[in-house]
């Protein structure tokens, strides 16, 4: 470490293969907390290069704990964290939308680091039972259209890095490394990221792969679509801005759309949304965002067709079904 630390203090940055070795020792427990956390302060005071988080994430990605779950045409809702925006669990409803509307859901999701309330924080609240047990989430695919793959399970590598992320309580770019670890590696996979730097380091290496992908941002300061004003949609032939009125939806305050200061403010309103009792904010923002992961899970429907995919899940009650069966299968 030493020696990378001299190199990094020196204004240099890592090629792919040295960033993907120094990961794999943190992961490993090979350096101290003192090491890691001036490693990663580097990256507080520069932008990480192409180079450097491909090599991160290469590493994560051979530690991690895989799963088969390619019977199945999976897509992934996650965002990076880290906009300290302090947001209902958006995109973890969505993703029960998303999976009211036929698709198939492998959503990967941890604990809160930067907000009051983490998808893993939602689903246990309601009782969910974390597991890496292949066949139970298989079964859980086959009958709900969605499995929760909670990160600590299948990244464990990822343990001697949470202390000092949890004392540091900033965003760092292991938040931009979340959504790449998914470890069943889904076909379709859509992101919602903190700032545009970052979005535009996600296309350069999602163009890399086969994927269908869909990179969100909303310009002022969002890692989701927040219909608080205009949004930025990557996708791998073209980016665009949109606003809400494009998803013939409404501009929002920020305070509509507010997750409380607990895991309990923020699941009641999680399942309000389901139940179709939430505030009109609510239910659209998190239509918003379904209907973007429809579009990247089935691109050849328009905007405007998923956005009536994701109402109509979520008023017929599909997406509640969904989120119940879940629960029930949740071992």
């Amino acid at each position: 470490m030493k020696e990378t630390l001299k190199k990094l203090f020196e204004h240099k940055s890592l090629s792919n293969l040295e960033a993907k070795t120094v990961l794999t020792h943190i992961a490993k427990g090979d350096y101290s907390d003192a090491e890691i956390a001036a490693f990663i302060s580097v990256y507080l005071m520069r932008s990480i290069t192409i180079d450097e988080l491909s090599g991160f994430r290469d590493a994560l990605q051979e530690l991690c704990i895989r799963i088969d779950l390619s019977n199945f045409n999976t897509i992934d809702l996650c965002g990076t964290g880290g906009d300290e925006k302090n947001t209902f669990n958006i995109s973890t409803l969505s993703s029960f939308v998303v999976a009211g509307s036929g698709a198939f859901v492998a959503k990967h999701g941890n604990y809160s680091v930067s907000s009051s309330c983490g998808s893993s924080n939602v689903l246990e609240y309601y009782g969910y039972k974390f597991t890496n047990n292949q066949d139970i989430l298989k079964t859980q695919l086959e009958k709900a259209n969605i499995c929760f793959l909670h990160a600590p399970l299948f990244n464990p590598a990822m343990k001697n890095v949470a202390p000092v992320r949890k004392a540091l309580r900033i965003k760092t770019f292991f938040n931009m490394l979340g959504p790449m670890i998914n470890p069943s590696f889904p076909k379709n996979q859509m992101v919602g990221v903190y700032n545009l730097e970052v979005a535009r380091l996600y296309n350069y290496i999602y163009q890399r792969g086969n994927n269908n992908y869909i990179i969100v941002h909303a310009l002022d300061g969002y890692d989701e679509v927040s219909l608080t004003g205009a949004f930025k949609v990557f996708m791998r032939d073209t980016e665009r801005v949109l606003l809400p009125s494009d998803l013939n939806l409404n501009l929002l305050k920020a305070s509509e759309i507010y997750g409380g200061s607990s895991v309990e403010e923020s699941a009641k309103i999680f399942i309000q949304v389901l139940e179709g009792t939430s505030t009109k904010a609510q239910k659209e923002v998190v239509i918003a965002n379904s209907a973007l992961a429809i579009k990247c899970y089935t691109p050849e429907l328009s905007f405007s067709e998923c956005v009536n995919k994701a109402e109509e899940s979520l008023k017929s009650g599909k997406a509640l079904k969904c989120f119940k069966t879940l629960i029930e299968n949740g071992y």
